[in-house]
């Protein structure tokens, strides 16, 4: 560990989230140029698992994974906890030689023993996550393959910077997902100032995948241009269409209401629905799910709304797919005034013998949002600790999903 972590490591994580957040990919789609890094990673390796990983308050995300069933792994259980903190390249020959993981759940139950990690640095120096190649099989790994990977990580640094600069999806002309956001947050605080209906739809196209599994990504790409355009021609020149990420959009429609706005979702729906694709003697029908949110003091941003729309298309999957739903609000007395925060926090419970991370995503005077690995095990009342703000306040669970939790301070 280097000695400015180890002298002020809450300062240095709390910069290093900020760097995490500006790029704006936690809990993003999959997307090809990604999936292409992982699956070089394997090819060129010979390794069982090619990962690319954002690791923020509580776990190391998978932005994509080739190789791997997961989509995220504890922070506390990830090897490349070492290179994050390090910020330099590691290589662990044999898992079951190296004290550091001879215990480690995914050595044990995983089977893991091979690991290359390098750091994923962004300009100002920051270190928000890893791409590694991991095997089954110990090995070594050259001083050239090791070149190799850190090829592949500036590789993957530069799409997230392209990314980033982007205003228009080429493949199928909505707009980029920054650029989404940005004319996201302008009509926002346009609706906010002269108290205008704003709502927004979030989108997924159903069992996609296996749409570029069974036909490529050519087909695929056909998928996504045409029922983008079929959207496009139920919608007003006002309403925004962004593309997400993979084959998640959102729609952003001024002046409507919550029951105008599922009334439009349910006409996209069947739009979509309607729609036919034939690859070679195959005809493959296409649907969707979609969550509808609307702005309101609980959901004053751009941030709030997709997030909640998010959390109605979670539902809408759940529940069968090809359908819409909406989702209440988180209550409105505890929301009030939040900001977008992603900060490193603490679920402590069972008389300080029980602590569990978590990622705070959203904070008030009242409340607060967080995301962990699993709701399980965790009481209706724990005590917040955010080590970087000095914060410690005792709470009560008000809403949860298997994956997040809203608290109202006590």
């Amino acid at each position: 560990m280097s000695a400015v972590v180890s002298v002020n490591r809450d300062e240095w994580e709390s910069d290093r989230l900020a760097a995490l957040q500006r790029f704006d990919v936690l809990d993003s789609p999959r997307e090809e140029p990604f999936d292409r890094v992982t699956r070089l990673i394997r090819s060129i390796f010979g390794v069982s698992t090619g990962i690319v990983s954002m690791i923020d308050g509580h776990r190391q995300w998978y932005k994509s994974a080739d190789g791997a069933g997961a989509t995220e792994v504890a922070r506390e259980e990830s090897f490349c906890r070492f290179p994050l903190v390090s910020g330099v390249p590691m290589v662990v020959p044999d898992a079951t030689s190296d004290p550091r993981f001879t215990d480690n759940p995914n050595v044990l139950a995983g089977g893991v023993r091979f690991y290359a990690g390098v750091p994923l640095r962004s300009p100002d120096g920051h270190v928000i996550g890893t791409i590694c190649a991991v095997d089954t099989r110990p090995r070594d790994f050259s001083d050239r393959e090791l070149k190799i990977l850190e090829d592949l990580a500036l590789i993957t640094m530069s799409e997230l910077e392209l990314r980033q600069r982007a205003t228009i999806d080429v493949l199928t002309g909505a707009l980029s997902r920054r650029a989404f956001k940005e004319e996201g947050s302008r009509a926002a605080s346009l609706a906010n100032r002269h108290n205008h209906a704003l709502a927004c739809l979030t989108f997924d196209l159903d069992h996609f995948k296996s749409v570029n599994d069974r036909f490529g990504h050519a087909a695929g790409d056909r998928v996504l241009t045409d029922v983008i355009k079929a959207c496009v021609t139920l919608l007003r020149q006002s309403d925004l269409i962004g593309r997400l990420g993979g084959e998640e959009f959102a729609v952003l429609l001024p002046l409507t209401d919550r029951a105008s706005a599922i009334e439009v979702a349910e006409k996209l729906r069947q739009s979509i629905s309607g729609l036919m694709f034939t690859f070679g003697d195959k005809t493959v029908p296409v649907t969707a799910s979609f969550g509808v949110s609307v702005i309101g003091s609980t959901a004053p941003d751009i941030d709030t709304l997709l997030e909640q729309a998010d959390a109605a298309l979670y539902l809408a999957k759940q529940n069968g797919r090809n359908r819409v739903m909406a989702v209440e609000p988180v209550p409105e007395a505890i929301r009030t005034n939040a900001r977008r925060v992603l900060k490193a926090g603490r679920i402590v419970f069972n008389g300080s013998a029980s602590v569990v991370n978590c990622t705070v995503r959203w904070i008030s005077d009242e409340g607060a949002g967080m995301d962990i690995l699993g709701v399980f095990g965790i009481p209706a009342q724990f005590t917040l600790s955010i080590r970087s703000d000095g914060l410690e306040r005792a709470c009560r669970v008000v809403s949860q999903t298997d994956r997040h939790l809203d608290v109202q301070f006590c």
